[in-house]
């Protein structure tokens, strides 16, 4: 469905479109983008709480600022819708996260207007250092625009201590509107809280400094409002402790002043930070009422904010809500069991055991690095710790993965939520290399389990007799229908099973895809195509037994995962043919070695040719050739 813009914001296909209004119109045209944005949203699901609380930040940006010469970077890049909306993309906005569409996320392939890419948080800053020091002396402006729970995480710091000892011209615009996904916790958000609430200080600063801007006095006027600082307020500026000049906190809803506050910052050379206070949903009721759920809301009733869903109460849980339940059973029959995630409290359904047990859920804010040495501090004490967090979020801990947990051997349960291909977020969110990167470090047992009942099975045998470092990799999305909900079962660890026996092709899967190779079986007794079928289960280790029988005993084998073939199960049974002479065709299904787009969970596996059609394509292609070899062999 397109939706049609408003009057003035049918006239914008630029930046320098929306400098002729005037600056009473831009009121207006703030209204029509956010009628424009929900109408759009409820239609083509995305982000819209943070977009609904960036309008007027937006455009004010934009009215004063000159993109793409003057750099901005949107961080966590789903905030940026509006600044996609007004930089050419608005007629193409109805594509928004669908397959050959435009990106839910900045993306420098897509617009010269998005001079970084923000998939996750917290790198703006740190881009933006590194943008205004290659330009030096250019004249150009630096923005770097956080918010969304992004100044939580430690790489912000470590940017603002490093641009502490540079003079280069930045603009760091603290969007504070006091969630992520959750709400944020923590100190420094108690920090933020505080500031806020004691306007004084700010209010004096800013006073003196347009009055005596672009003067000698001006010096003497930063020295006098510290010094008023420090006797009023009897308490130091985190930021200005890290050499920003900090102006704010301001109304991020008021463009007027806005305006007049960029004006002024523009005229200020090097690092400086405004504070600006923004409402998640803001303009659109339910959205205000209930901010955790219309972050992403999918579907809802663009006038009620009703959620649509498909109307089938027998609908099965998703995989996160099977974890949710599981990890609560298992906390009332361990008292040593902890959870730990960065930020995504309700997004791996760890709300389910927090709401019963409190003080041993940690939401440790967007800190993936913490969050694994914080897990690996509680195992040191007898703690089974379950670090539950996004495959592709995972990555940026790698080093903490290895030193931290692996190295000492350390018996942290890994959750990794929404292993594989995740759909409409695309390159940045899949979880594509969890499998692959976490096969090279030692002590690290991994598994991915194929159905819901695997993965209850699977967190139950890794809290029983924890020894080491243990990674359970589970995907985003609806789970099996089957009845998950039995008494939990031990699992043998690195063992295997044989689901079907034939005798011409030996189909090898890890995780869900088994449940698409299971769905081809009547196609190939129908086709007279002999084919077993082994779930692995355990990637590392890996079942040795039942790949040597795979070999012996067949013709070719297909490999099937939704991880990057290029170092997964894929490669492993490759190893495993060349260590042990086996010598037969080998065909890898899965990621292959690029970066995935946006598109659909099902549209990407069958573009890629691991959905059940692929995985037919692939063995009848197999077995024709070993029909081929015999009869001409």
């Amino acid at each position: 469905m397109v939706v049609k813009a408003g009057t003035y914001l049918s006239q914008i296909q630029s930046p320098q479109d929306l400098k002729k209004l005037k600056p009473q119109e831009l009121k207006t045209l703030a209204a029509e983008l956010r009628t424009f944005l929900i109408e759009n949203m409820a239609h083509h699901p995305g982000h819209l709480g943070a977009n609904l609380g960036v309008v007027e930040l937006t455009i004010a940006l934009h009215y004063c600022f000159d993109s793409p010469t003057d750099r901005m970077i949107w961080d966590v890049g789903h905030q940026a819708y509006i600044h996609k909306i007004l930089t050419g993309r608005r007629d193409g906005f109805h594509t928004i996260r669908q397959k050959e569409g435009i990106s839910g996320f900045p993306k420098m392939s897509e617009s010269e207007h998005d001079t970084f890419g923000t998939g996750h948080s917290s790198t703006s800053i740190s881009a933006a250092l590194g943008m205004a020091v290659a330009e030096q002396n250019n004249g150009h402006h630096h923005i770097a625009i956080i918010g969304d729970g992004s100044m939580n995480a430690g790489m912000a710091f470590e940017a603002m201590n490093n641009m502490a000892s540079s003079n280069a011209n930045i603009l760091v615009i603290l969007n504070d509107n006091g969630i992520a996904i959750d709400e944020n916790t923590g100190a420094f958000t108690r920090y933020l809280t505080r500031i806020t609430a004691s306007h004084t200080y700010n209010r004096i600063k800013r006073g003196i400094w347009r009055v005596f801007r672009n003067t000698f006095i001006q010096k003497i006027a930063n020295k006098t409002a510290t010094a008023l600082k420090w006797t009023w307020l009897k308490r130091s500026n985190l930021f200005e402790a890290f050499n920003l000049r900090y102006f704010g906190p301001v109304d991020g809803h008021d463009i007027g002043q806005l305006i007049n506050i960029f004006e002024d910052l523009r005229d200020i050379h090097g690092p400086k930070l405004l504070h600006v206070v923004t409402k998640k949903g803001k303009g659109f009721k339910p959205a205000e009422k209930d901010q955790v759920t219309f972050h992403a809301p999918g579907r809802y009733d663009a006038h009620t904010g009703e959620i649509l869903d498909s109307g089938c109460s027998k609908t099965p849980p998703k995989y996160q809500v099977v974890y949710g339940k599981t990890l609560l059973q298992l906390a009332e029959q361990n008292e040593n069991i902890f959870a730990i995630t960065p930020a995504m409290i309700s997004g791996s359904s760890l709300n389910i055991m927090q709401a019963r047990f409190p003080k041993r859920v940690f939401d440790v804010g967007i800190a993936e690095q913490h969050a694994v040495t914080f897990a690996a501090g509680l195992a040191c004490e007898g703690k089974i710790p379950f670090c539950t967090i996004y495959s592709s979020f995972l990555q940026r801990a790698y080093d903490q993965l290895i030193h931290d947990v692996a190295l000492q051997n350390l018996p942290v349960i890994f959750g990794i939520d929404r292993g594989g291909l995740v759909g409409e977020d695309g390159a940045t969110h899949h979880g594509a290399f969890d499998l692959a990167f976490l096969r090279p470090i030692p002590n690290m047992i991994i598994s991915a389990p194929m159905n819901a009942l695997q993965l209850r099975n699977l967190m139950y045998s890794a809290q029983k007799n924890p020894t080491g470092p243990f990674a359970i990799r589970y995907p985003r999305g609806l789970a099996d229908s089957s009845d998950w909900e039995k008494p939990f079962a031990l699992m043998e660890i690195g063992k295997g099973q044989k689901l079907k026996s034939g005798e011409d092709v030996a189909i090898v899967s890890i995780g869900q895809p088994g449940i698409d190779a299971m769905a081809c079986y009547e196609f190939f007794d129908t086709n007279r195509i002999s084919v077993s079928h082994y779930d692995m289960i355990f990637l590392k280790p890996i079942d040795q037994e039942l790949l040597h029988e795979a070999c012996k005993n067949h013709h070719a084998i297909v490999s099937i995962e939704d991880g990057t073939t290029t170092g997964g199960l894929g490669t492993v049974i490759a190893e495993f043919m060349v260590e042990n002479g086996y010598h037969l065709p080998l065909v890898c299904l899965g990621i292959p070695d690029r970066f995935i787009e946006h598109d659909s969970v099902s549209g990407l596996k069958k573009t890629l040719g691991f959905d059940s059609e692929g995985i037919k394509n692939a063995v009848v292609s197999i077995h024709s050739k070993i029909k081929k070899t015999k009869q001409y062999g």
